[in-house]
C-alpha cells in the first residue's frame, strides 16, 4: 500500500466520521454536495480547531481518484479529525500493520449494522408519532416587511434535536413537521436573517424572517433588467466588500469557477441569461454589513 492508497483510506474514514455527526448522509465524495462541505468545514473546525477552505475540499476530496499527495498539515488535520494524532501516526497505523482481511470485513459489517440501526430507529420513530397521535402542523414562512410567503427555494430548515441536524421539507412555502412540546426548528436563507423558533402543540401563525438588506439588493440586481449600468456599479461598490470572493458551482459535477469583486462586478453590471439562471445558495457578510462571500449554483 503507498501513501496515496493511505490517503484513499483516510478519505473513507473522513466519510465515516461525517457520517456519525450526520447519519442521514448515505452519499459518497461524488454526492457531497455543498451543504455538506460546509458541514465538514465546521465540524473540522469544532473538532480540531483547524480551518479547510472549500476550494481544498473540492480539488483533494470530492475527485475520485487522486495523482499526488496533499500538504502533511492538511493531512495531520484530517487525521486528528478521525482519531489519530497526525499523518504519521495514521500512516503507521496503515501501511506499518498488515491489517487482517477478515477486521476489514467486521470494520464493513460494523457500517452495514449501524445503517440498519438507523433506519429501524427511524421507522420506530415514526410508528410512535402515528400511535401516539401527534398532529402535524402546517406553518408558512413569510417574509415580515411585506407580509407574503417566502419562495420555498430561497430558505432551508433543519430541526435539531441532540444537536443532530435533520432536513425538513418546505412546499409551498410551508413547513410540515410533527412536533413534540418542544421542537427547534433553525431556518436559513441567503436573502433572510438566521431564525430559530422552537415549535410546540400550538400552531403559530406564520413564521416571519427578516430580510437582509445587502442580499436582497444583490437578489435584484441579479434577477431584474435594470438597464442603468452606471447606477448598478455605484451601488454594487457600496454593498460588496473588496475581498470578496465568490464560488460558482458548474452543472454536471465540472467543478468551481472564483470571482473577484471586479470580475463578478462586471457580471452584474449588464443583465444577462445566464445571470438569470444563477441560484444564490449562501451569502456572508463581514462587520461592516458588506458582502464577502457568495456562493453560486448555476440552474
Amino acid at each position: 500500500m503507498d501513501l496515496i492508497d493511505v490517503f484513499q483510506q483516510l478519505k473513507n474514514d473522513v466519510l465515516l466520521t461525517y457520517q456519525k455527526q450526520y447519519p442521514y448522509f448515505e452519499g459518497n465524495w461524488k454526492t457531497f454536495s455543498s451543504q455538506d462541505i460546509q458541514n465538514l468545514i465546521d465540524l473540522i473546525a469544532n473538532q480540531v480547531k483547524q480551518t479547510v477552505s472549500e476550494k481544498w475540499i473540492y480539488t483533494h476530496l470530492k475527485v475520485a481518484n487522486n495523482n499526488k499527495l496533499p500538504r502533511k498539515d492538511m493531512l495531520d488535520i484530517l487525521s486528528q479529525l478521525v482519531g489519530y494524532s497526525g499523518w504519521d501516526e495514521y500512516v503507521f497505523k496503515w501501511k506499518q500493520e498488515v491489517v487482517p482481511v477478515a477486521a476489514k470485513s467486521k470494520r464493513n459489517n460494523k457500517v452495514v449494522y449501524s445503517i440498519g440501526f438507523v433506519f429501524l430507529l427511524l421507522i420506530g420513530i415514526i410508528s410512535y408519532r402515528y400511535l401516539s397521535g401527534e398532529e402535524v402542523q402546517t406553518i408558512p414562512v413569510k417574509n415580515a416587511f411585506t407580509e407574503e410567503q417566502i419562495n420555498s427555494e430561497e430558505v432551508k430548515a433543519v430541526i435539531i434535536e441532540d444537536n443532530l441536524e435533520t432536513p425538513v421539507e418546505i412546499v409551498d412555502s410551508k413547513i410540515q413537521i410533527t412536533a413534540k412540546d418542544s421542537t427547534k426548528i433553525v431556518l436559513k436563507s441567503p436573502y433572510y436573517k438566521q431564525k430559530t423558533i422552537v415549535v410546540g402543540k400550538e400552531n403559530p401563525n406564520a413564521i416571519v424572517l427578516q430580510p437582509d438588506d445587502q442580499a436582497m439588493m444583490l437578489k435584484g440586481f441579479m434577477k431584474s433588467d435594470i438597464k442603468d449600468w452606471q447606477t448598478r456599479k455605484e451601488q454594487l461598490q457600496k454593498i460588496l466588500a473588496d475581498d470578496l470572493e465568490v464560488l460558482v458551482m458548474l452543472k454536471n459535477d465540472l467543478g468551481v469557477e472564483y470571482f473577484n469583486k471586479k470580475e463578478f462586478s462586471e457580471k452584474l453590471i449588464v443583465p444577462s441569461v445566464a445571470l438569470k439562471k444563477m441560484k444564490v445558495i449562501d451569502i456572508k457578510s463581514n462587520s461592516n454589513k458588506e458582502i464577502n462571500f457568495i456562493r453560486i449554483i448555476q440552474e
